[in-house]
């Protein structure tokens, strides 16, 4: 019988049969092996897609590239991976339903699978594929994320520091088309005013740090979810198909 994702229950890696009741357990309870089935379903398993907003795991095209009409059947290895790749996504969604539910938070209702949220590559870049893919795929990731980031407090020595260590950032629109450089003879008139880009700094400073009080949670929380056969980590040095990215 063979699973979303091309999964067969019957030869799963290394010859451990697939719990067929729950892909993980958090503190204890299970999650239910359809959550992540429900999310492999409304995602292709190449092109665009599921990996629309994430770096795909080796042997998946590009998310620039357009699905082809005819798809040739996914290597074994590689539906392995884009399992436990879901898998994430999904556990990172449950956490982040209950950590709003502790805070009290009211997360806005689901997105339809026909509406899947985007990220820009440089988010993908700078938050890996599973947290991206989760907060495109969590209402109640983002709204974590967002209250996270509304708690950070920045430091106007902080701003200050970063306008200071970053000219090159604040040339005028004059400066960089006479390809004037901080390093090469800028004049203070080349570079912005602090008091015009202050507020803009301070917000890049609180995203960044609500991203790293995220990912602090992220780690904390996960360290009480148990995986079953064939949705362990994509990275887990411990099944064979296992490679680092995020």
């Amino acid at each position: 019988m063979e699973r979303p994702g091309g999964v067969h229950e019957d030869d799963p890696p290394g010859g451990h049969r697939v719990n067929p009741e729950h892909a993980a357990l958090i503190d204890g309870e299970p999650l239910p092996r359809e959550r992540v089935d429900s999310f492999l379903e409304t995602r292709p398993s190449r092109g665009a897609g599921l990996y629309q907003f994430a770096a795909p795991p080796r042997g998946a095209t590009s998310h620039n590239e357009p699905a082809p009409a005819r798809r040739q059947p996914e290597a074994p290895s590689v539906a392995r991976q884009r399992r436990r790749w879901a898998t994430q996504v999904v556990v990172t969604d449950e956490l982040a339903r209950r950590a709003c539910a502790a805070r009290g938070l009211e997360p806005p209702p689901e997105v339809s699978p026909a509406k899947i949220l985007t990220l820009a590559e440089s988010d993908v870049a700078d938050l890996g594929s599973i947290v991206a893919a989760a907060l495109a795929h969590s209402p109640a990731a983002r709204t974590l994320l967002a209250a996270l980031e509304a708690e950070q407090t920045v430091p106007e020595t902080a701003v200050r520091d970063y306008y200071e260590r970053n000219q090159d950032r604040f040339l005028t629109p004059d400066a960089l088309r006479r390809g004037v450089t901080p390093f090469d003879g800028a004049t203070p008139q080349d570079i912005r005013p602090y008091d015009e880009v202050r507020d803009h700094i301070t917000r890049e400073l609180r995203t960044a740090a609500g991203r790293q009080a995220f990912f602090g949670w992220l780690d904390q929380s996960r360290a009480g979810v148990t995986y079953s056969h064939g949705h362990e980590h994509p990275g887990d040095p411990s099944h064979p198909d296992h490679e680092h990215r995020h």
